[in-house]
């Protein structure tokens, strides 16, 4: 079995695989490609017909992840099934609980722990505002909220989100959402169980803005 899986996801993965003693290569792509989505579906395809070529059965622990369907179409090309979900906060925190966040408040960024642990590499440097924070409100300033949705709760981690916060300017509102639902939705990848598939269609985000890795759709931009 190999399991195709985001970068942002990858620590998650491989402990759960672990522990749980599932036999499955984990085959990660960069997270990075979330700024540059449009490259998404073209290396998971490449990967997969690597390992199907080897004989192996493939997953992808990928939502939709900016992809506007181009995932799916890969998927259903080669009779793969994917993690259900526009982007990795509806695998971790659920859609109704998504859908939720973002009608109370529309302009809500997201943030996850890898995102917390990497956002001056991943966000800052990636947008260039450690060299031009001139642009910083071009990029983020019609956010009004950041919402953490927190995998782990340890005190180093929510104090750096409480700095990521700070740095927007904005209250920080942390759901504790663990990875118990991530780990049901690869179960039934792996075991091949699950009800979703890729008859889904994504929807286009409804928030405007510059692209990050917080995607467009779950916050205006893992």
């Amino acid at each position: 079995m190999a399991v195709i899986a985001c970068g942002a996801l990858g620590g998650h993965l491989r402990e759960i695989l672990a522990r749980r003693g599932w036999r499955a290569e984990l085959h990660c792509l960069p997270a990075l490609l979330h700024n540059r989505p449009a490259k998404i579906a073209l290396e998971a395809e490449r990967l997969a017909h690597q390992a199907l070529a080897r004989g192996q059965r493939v997953a992808v622990a990928y939502a939709d992840c900016g992809t506007y369907g181009a995932l799916d179409e890969v998927c259903a090309r080669l009779g793969l099934r994917r993690l259900p979900g526009l982007h990795c906060y509806d695998v971790l925190a659920g859609p109704e609980r998504m859908r939720a966040v973002f009608e109370a408040e529309p302009g809500t960024y997201v943030l996850t722990d890898f995102l917390v642990r990497s956002f001056d590499k991943t966000v800052l440097a990636e947008l260039g505002l450690d060299r031009y924070p001139e642009l910083w409100p071009d990029y983020f300033g019609h956010y009004r909220r950041l919402v953490w949705l927190a995998q782990e709760q340890e005190p180093w981690l929510a104090a750096e989100a409480e700095r990521v916060a700070a740095r927007f300017g904005l209250p920080l509102t942390v759901v504790p959402t663990g990875t118990s639902r991530l780990e049901r939705e690869l179960e039934s990848l792996i075991t091949g169980d699950g009800l979703w598939s890729v008859g889904h269609p994504p929807q286009k985000n409804v928030v405007g803005g510059p692209p990050t890795t917080n995607e467009a759709g779950a916050g205006g931009g893992p």
